[in-house]
C-alpha cells in the first residue's frame, strides 16, 4: 500500500468520532511497522484519549521506529489527555505523516515544530484536503468561536419550500429524511424560526438513525412559542428580544434585536460559541434562511431537490436579497451533486 492509502485509512477511522467529539476535531491515527499495521485508533469524545494514544497503546513495543500517519497535527498541550507530541517522542517513533496542522491557536505548527526537533521525520499535507473538510466545523469555531452555520433545505423542482397552504411533508422520500437525522445526529444544535413551529410542530430530535439528538433552538422575537410546543423540553432554547417573563420548559436567551427589532443573528451566533456549541443546522423557514443569507452567514448548503412542482402559489425558499443583477447573485463554489432515493441532494459552500 502506498502512504496515502494509510492515511486515507486514518481519516476513516476519524470519522468514526463523528458527532461525538465537539468541541474536540475528530482524529485517525495508524501505525505502520514492517509494512504491517500495528496499532490505530480514532478520538471517540472529549476527555477520551486522543487517535495517536489509541493507536501507540496497541502497537506496545512495536511502536518503536514505527511510522505514524494522523489526520491531524498532534497536541503539544495539556488539556483532559498529555501532549501527544511528547508520547510519540517517548515511544520512538521515526516519521510521522500529518495531513493537515491544527489551527488552534496554541497549536497551530508547534507539534509540528517539537517533533522536528526531536528529530523525528515528518512530512505535513498528506490528503490535507480531505482532511480540511472533514474537520470543517472544528476549524472555524477554534479559530472564530463562532459556530459553523449549515442550511439545509428540501425544495420542489420550481424552488419551492411548501404549497401555498403550507404543506410541506413531504417533499422528499424516506432516504432524504434518513440523511437529514444523521445530519442532525452530527452537529450541536438545529435552528428553526417560530413559524415554523406554528405550522409543523417538529420535535427536531434524531431518530431515523442511531445518534445524539442536538440542542433545539428557536428563534422568537416576541416570545409567542405555545406552552405545549413539541419541540420543548431539555435541550431546547428559545431565542427572542422580548422581555417578558413567562415560564417554558426552555432554556431562554434574551438577546440584542436588529434594525427590525427581530433576533440578531449575529449576537444569537457569539451567544452560541460562548456557549461552546460549534455547529448549527438551520432547516427554516424561508424567512430565517433569508436572515442568514441576508447576513452572509451561511458556511454550507444541504438543498435536497424533490421530484415535485407546486407552482406560483408555492412558498419560495428564499426571500428578498436585495438582488437586482447577475453579477450580485451569490455563487456556490466546490459543489456536489449526490442522488438520495428518488431526490438529488446538492452540497455546496457560499462564495460571500
Amino acid at each position: 500500500m502506498e502512504p496515502i492509502q494509510y492515511m486515507r485509512y486514518a481519516l476513516t477511522l476519524a470519522k468514526k468520532g463523528r458527532g461525538t467529539t465537539s468541541p474536540n476535531p475528530m482524529v485517525g491515527a495508524v501505525l505502520l511497522k514492517d509494512g504491517k499495521i500495528v496499532g490505530r485508533g480514532f478520538h471517540s469524545r472529549k476527555g477520551e484519549p486522543h487517535a495517536e494514544h489509541m493507536a501507540i497503546k496497541e502497537a506496545g513495543s512495536m511502536a518503536r521506529n514505527a511510522t505514524l500517519f494522523v489526520s491531524l497535527e498532534p497536541c503539544v498541550h495539556f488539556g483532559a489527555t498529555p501532549p501527544c507530541v511528547d508520547t510519540i517522542i517517548r515511544e520512538g517513533i521515526r516519521k510521522v505523516f500529518i495531513a493537515t496542522p491544527d489551527p488552534n491557536p496554541i497549536v497551530n505548527g508547534r507539534g509540528i515544530k517539537k517533533l522536528s526537533e526531536a528529530g523525528v521525520d515528518v512530512e505535513v499535507g498528506l490528503c490535507e484536503r480531505e482532511a480540511i473538510e472533514l474537520n470543517e466545523i472544528y476549524n472555524k469555531f477554534i479559530t472564530t468561536k463562532e459556530p459553523f452555520v449549515i442550511l439545509k433545505a428540501a425544495i420542489t423542482l420550481d424552488g419551492k419550500i411548501a404549497t401555498g397552504t403550507c404543506q410541506s411533508k413531504w417533499i422528499t422520500g424516506e432516504e432524504g429524511r434518513r440523511f437529514v437525522h444523521r445530519l442532525r445526529a452530527s452537529v450541536d444544535a438545529v435552528l428553526v424560526g417560530i413559524n415554523t413551529i406554528f405550522v409543523d410542530d417538529p420535535l427536531l430530535t434524531t431518530r431515523l438513525t442511531r445518534g445524539k439528538s442536538p440542542k433545539r433552538i428557536v428563534l422568537d422575537s416576541d416570545f409567542r412559542i405555545p406552552g405545549d410546543a413539541r419541540v420543548l423540553g431539555e435541550g431546547c432554547i428559545v431565542a427572542t428580544t422580548s422581555s417578558q417573563k413567562r415560564r417554558i420548559n426552555a432554556e431562554v436567551w434574551q438577546l440584542d434585536g436588529d434594525e427590525m427589532n427581530r433576533v440578531d443573528i449575529g449576537a444569537l451566533l457569539r451567544e452560541a460559541g460562548r456557549r461552546n456549541i460549534t455547529s448549527i443546522l438551520v432547516e427554516g423557514g424561508r424567512d430565517v434562511y433569508t436572515s442568514f443569507l441576508k447576513k452572509r452567514l451561511v458556511d454550507k448548503f444541504y438543498v435536497f431537490i424533490g421530484a415535485k412542482i407546486f407552482g406560483e402559489s408555492g412558498i419560495p425558499s428564499v426571500g428578498d436579497l436585495g438582488i437586482r443583477s447577475l453579477e450580485d447573485a451569490l455563487d456556490v463554489k466546490y459543489t456536489r451533486v449526490k442522488k438520495v432515493g428518488g431526490d438529488v441532494l446538492i452540497t455546496g459552500y457560499p462564495h460571500f
